[in-house]
């Protein structure tokens, strides 16, 4: 790979200590096989359901370099304050203020400039703000700014593929990279859209495989079978980091996408 050209690591959603566990076990090899310059992972369900302080800093301190979020990011109110202080954790930046934290991070390190943005869906999830005029916001700030981004991140955690892909030609030409959170299940529909945008509807999960999401499966099948809100656990068993990894040229326009999983690793 050219030395001007960036290798980008976003990971799927992390379920619970088994995929804390499986972050931290596989993300050292995964920087070092992709030779990644920026890694991102969604741990909204890093505490099943929610994120504490402590999980918060296993994932930086696994080599992500920024954390995302979604709708699961209240859940622990006590964790709130900590978002205000650590700028690397995001919340999705269409929630409207004054919600705690922040949506987005400009960052620099190794050859680029990146911003990172964190927003959420409305389709069958709760009616926040837009995230298509969130997105132009956020950009005319970071803008603003004299460190303008070269790269632009943009982790969408929503449940419909028709809202992610219409954000996705949106931001076709000012993101870099949009990839789709929430669902758990890595899609095949990883692309390089007309204008150089990365795209990929679902990154998948970081988390044990023979489960439902991430979830105890007989758990699940009880809850869909007699409409009963059981409390739900973190499946056991084998795990895999499902993510993609991108490429991107020194003005951030994607060279290229692909999907990954840990489980080819082994």
């Amino acid at each position: 790979m050219p030395d001007d050209n960036a290798s980008i690591l976003m990971l799927g959603d992390i379920v619970g200590e088994p995929g804390l566990a499986a972050l931290e076990r596989n993300l050292p090899g995964l920087i070092k096989r992709y030779g990644a310059d920026f890694v991102t992972a969604n741990g909204e369900n890093a505490s099943l359901f929610g994120m504490t302080a402590e999980d918060a800093r296993r994932m930086l301190a696994a080599g992500v370099d920024v954390v995302t979020s979604g709708n699961h990011i209240w859940e622990k109110r006590d964790f709130w304050p900590f978002m205000d202080g650590e700028q690397r954790v995001l919340r999705p930046a269409n929630y409207p203020p004054p919600a705690p934290g922040r949506g987005f991070i400009l960052i620099r390190k190794g050859k680029l400039r990146f911003l990172v943005i964190n927003l959420q869906g409305r389709e069958y999830m709760t009616p926040i703000d837009c995230p298509f005029r969130t997105f132009d916001k956020v950009l005319a700030e970071a803008e603003q700014d004299g460190d303008a981004p070269c790269a632009v991140l943009l982790d969408f955690h929503a449940e419909s593929t028709r809202e992610k892909e219409a954000l996705g030609f949106y931001a076709d030409g000012r993101a870099s990279v949009l990839a789709g959170t929430h669902t758990h299940v890595q899609t095949a529909d990883e692309k390089i859209l007309p204008e150089g945008t990365a795209y990929i509807s679902d990154l998948g999960m970081t988390g044990v495989l023979d489960s439902i999401i991430g979830m105890d499966r007989d758990i699940c099948m009880e809850r869909a079978r007699k409409q009963i809100a059981y409390p739900l656990r973190a499946a056991e068993g084998a795990t895999s980091v499902h993510g993609i990894r991108a490429v991107l040229t020194e003005t951030g326009r994607a060279l290229s996408i692909e999907r990954f999983s840990a489980r080819q690793l082994a």
